[in-house]
């Protein structure tokens, strides 16, 4: 065997070194380059009342959680109890993204299922998601009353991260002073 044969076993080492190292990482916890930005730019429908448009200024003036789910995805399941105490508490202010989804459906599961929103918008052709950089459902983030993104969470609320993670950080964005503009 020649140092030319090895050459292939090395690279697939090193690839596979890459690999492992990557699996390492906490998906929860991937960057955002929205963080201390606006919310993006929208304006889509109500899921429950299509012929009023929702847009950015719905966040202004109070602390949100804006919250990605579908009717098909099975960690939005797992989460919904959650979101449903946290509107039975009145501690947050709650806007939903159903996305990917039809109206039929993603109105059948929040019936189902109880909605915990404030209000719903309808992005089943990904235009928000894609402005906000959504690569899975359920994913939430923490707009201030300014409309500034200020938190990021990728994967179902649990009761624990709620109190532990999320609800910490909105806390201290409903002592900030809102600003005019």
């Amino acid at each position: 065997m020649t140092w030319k044969g090895l050459i292939p076993l090395l690279l697939f080492s090193v690839m596979g070194i890459f690999l492992a190292i990557g699996l390492t990482k906490d998906p929860s916890k991937l960057p955002s380059q929205l963080i201390n930005e606006p919310f993006p730019e929208f304006s889509l429908p109500d899921l429950f009342d299509p012929d009023v448009q929702i847009d950015q200024t719905y966040l202004k003036g109070q602390v949100t959680l804006v919250n990605v789910f579908g009717s098909w995805c099975v960690a939005c399941d797992l989460e919904h109890p959650t979101l449903r105490k946290l509107e039975a508490t009145g501690e947050i202010t709650m806007l939903g993204i159903n996305w990917r989804d039809t109206t039929e459906k993603g109105r059948r599961w929040l019936e189902r299922g109880g909605n915990p929103y404030d209000r719903v918008v309808f992005d089943a052709d990904s235009i928000l998601a894609i402005s906000l950089g959504v690569t899975g459902a359920p994913e939430s983030f923490l707009v201030d009353k300014n409309g500034q993104i200020r938190y990021k969470y990728v994967g179902p609320i649990s009761d624990k991260i709620w109190r532990d993670e999320i609800k910490p950080v909105a806390l201290i964005l409903e002592q900030e002073v809102e600003v005019s503009q």
